[in-house]
């Protein structure tokens, strides 16, 4: 058994494969127990406060058809008066918490996880997934017009970066572990593993373009996020449906022009958000106020509408029995437009998804309602444009039209309607091409700086680092044993940033830069009783003369290094000279002139 553990030991640390699977399967531990917490800490607060506190009793998830014997042809619904003043409570709780702790945890959580995985190298700071549970806890359980998903996403993502950072992983990696915990956290959250999967690389870009090296890594953590998940909370899926069948082709015209109107309607949505965004943010106030306000101005809409409190999958569930009116249906999604706008857009933290989810669930029943009153011989069931709404309307909004027809017919459990599904969500997807809810998403990997060396460095084929010696640094030494005082003598003068540890042969042991010397000023110990071993860490990054110069750049990028030791292939722990991003991007410039010369005759 020892020599088994030993040799699986050794195999993850040899096998980057072995080692993904393995770092991907943990963060989907942590984001399926995240997930698992915030579920059951969000629903006893709701229960709590708006069930409670309010009143206010919304029909249940998941519910059976038996539960709706009558039809909801009114908004009238029984809740006390003071209700309009609980959202103010996780308004206020929410914008403390934010702009005091982690103002990037404002608004839906989803955009700031997309955002670090474009721009910021997959970093998410470690208070940010706490700050966000709590805060989206607070939103969610007073009522406000919020869902789960970006808080969950943003909760694994937020492990996925610390485990990369902690692990001194590269960018790209750190990349991908942030991919596998939004995956982790949303295929637990909705029930869907192949879904929340498919949304994590398909979220990113506003185009047809998926992540496709993070799919592996997003679907480990998915598997296991989601099994961990439904071991404690069930298996059944998220919202019951009738058993719907498509058998006649005649219905995908009218399915066609539903997904063009819903697009329309994305647009709508799209703008009131933002727009609503860019008047609170103009507000002569400060931003932890704004959170409150926008609860109130929630509260007092609720007084007229009160389905727009909560998530709202208990309405979608009325809708898909068909137990709601379609004026009903279409007073609902006019009001969870402006409810979302004014619970998320004024610094309130909660996700998008399920409140889009309501709002294509009621267009898309009312559209259904409408169309067989119209075309009785087109339309079989109007129930089921309920749930092709849903994924129509959020596939419209957030372009990811693969990734939400599988989550839909997973969530439901449904997948008879899998074709005017396609159909519905690709076309909603296409008619606004760049109408988004997710402002950060970028256009096609050509756009991402994750990838701004992707699709160029090939300009260096054929170059060897050993071409640049000329132009490389002296590397500076330190032997193991020196004190601290003297390494700073020694460096004082050195040429480049980073300083290697050598043993009494001259072999490199260690590297530090002067930010590890900083570290260990800042610990109180005496000066004198350190030496540079203590200082340096052994884990050293290199290149060979025979490396291509490309594999240099992009291991100088991957680590965000300034300079890397080229070393002596029969000897690695003899450093030759220090190779510089300086140089080394100079002549990728000068490779990339001499190619556009020889095009431009």
């Amino acid at each position: 058994m020892l020599t088994i553990l030993r040799n699986f030991s050794h195999q993850i640390r040899t096998s980057g494969v072995a080692r993904s699977m393995l770092l991907s399967a943990l963060v989907g531990i942590v984001a399926g127990l995240g997930a698992i917490a915030f579920y059951y800490a969000a629903n006893w607060a709701h229960h709590l406060f708006i069930g409670g506190l309010g009143g206010y009793h919304a029909p249940e998830e998941g519910a059976g058809e038996g539960s709706f014997l009558t039809m909801i042809d009114s908004l009238s619904m029984g809740f006390n008066w003071y209700i309009c003043l609980i959202p103010v409570i996780g308004g206020l709780v929410s914008g403390f918490l934010v702009f005091r702790y982690a103002p990037e945890a404002e608004g839906h959580g989803t955009d700031a996880a997309i955002d670090a995985f474009h721009n910021k190298g997959g970093h998410i700071r470690a208070r940010v997934p706490f700050i966000k549970a709590i805060s989206s806890i607070a939103t969610i359980s007073t009522g406000g017009s919020a869902g789960r998903e970006g808080p969950i996403a943003q909760i694994g993502a937020g492990f996925g970066s610390f485990l990369a950072t902690k692990l001194n992983l590269t960018a790209s990696d750190r990349r991908i572990l942030l991919l596998a915990g939004m995956a982790g956290g949303i295929g637990a959250t909705f029930r869907s593993p192949l879904g929340g999967a498919l949304f994590a690389v398909e979220v990113l870009y506003r185009d047809n373009e998926f992540e496709h090296e993070g799919l592996v890594a997003a679907i480990i953590s998915s598997i296991v996020a989601y099994s961990l998940f439904g071991s404690v909370t069930g298996w059944e899926p998220l919202l019951s449906t009738p058993h719907f069948v498509f058998r006649q082709p005649q219905e995908l015209i009218v399915f066609l022009v539903m997904g063009a109107l819903l697009a329309m309607a994305g647009v709508v949505y799209v703008k009131v958000f933002y727009g609503f965004r860019d008047w609170f943010r103009a507000l002569p106030f400060p931003n932890y106020l704004k959170p409150v306000a926008g609860a109130f101005l929630l509260g007092i809409l609720a007084l007229f509408v009160p389905q727009v409190l909560g998530s709202g999958y208990g309405w979608i569930q009325a809708a898909l029995y068909g137990k709601m009116a379609l004026w009903v249906m279409l007073v609902v999604a006019v009001a969870k437009i402006l409810a979302t706008s004014l619970t998320i857009s004024s610094g309130g933290s909660g996700g998008v998804f399920a409140p889009s989810l309501v709002i294509g669930a009621m267009l898309g029943g009312a559209f259904g309602a409408g169309a067989q009153t119209l075309f009785p011989a087109l339309v079989t069931d109007p129930r089921a444009f309920v749930l092709v709404g849903m994924a129509g309307f959020f596939a419209a909004v957030s372009k990811t039209p693969i990734a939400t027809l599988i989550m839909v017919s997973e969530l439901t459990g449904n997948y008879g309607l899998l074709a005017p599904l396609m159909l519905v969500c690709t076309v909603a997807m296409l008619t606004r091409s760049k109408n988004t809810i997710y402002e950060k998403q970028v256009a096609t990997r050509l756009d991402s700086k994750a990838h701004l060396g992707d699709f160029v460095l090939d300009v260096t084929e054929g170059i060897k680092v050993g071409d640049l010696a000329d132009q490389g640094l002296t590397p500076t030494f330190i032997p193991q044993d020196l004190p601290l005082p003297e390494v700073m003598k020694r460096i004082a003068n050195a040429e480049g940033a980073y300083y290697h540890v050598v043993d009494e042969a001259g072999s490199a042991i260690g590297v530090f830069s002067v930010n590890d010397i900083r570290r260990i000023l800042n610990e109180d110990i005496p000066p004198g009783l350190v030496i540079a071993k203590d200082i340096a860490t052994s884990d050293m990054l290199t290149v060979e003369p025979e490396e291509a110069l490309g594999s240099a750049l992009k291991k100088l990028a991957g680590h965000e290094l300034e300079e890397i030791p080229v070393v002596n292939p029969d000897n690695p722990g003899q450093i030759l000279y220090m190779l510089t991003r300086r140089s080394a991007l100079a002549r990728y410039t000068a490779e990339l002139e001499k190619q556009r010369g020889i095009y431009a005759e």
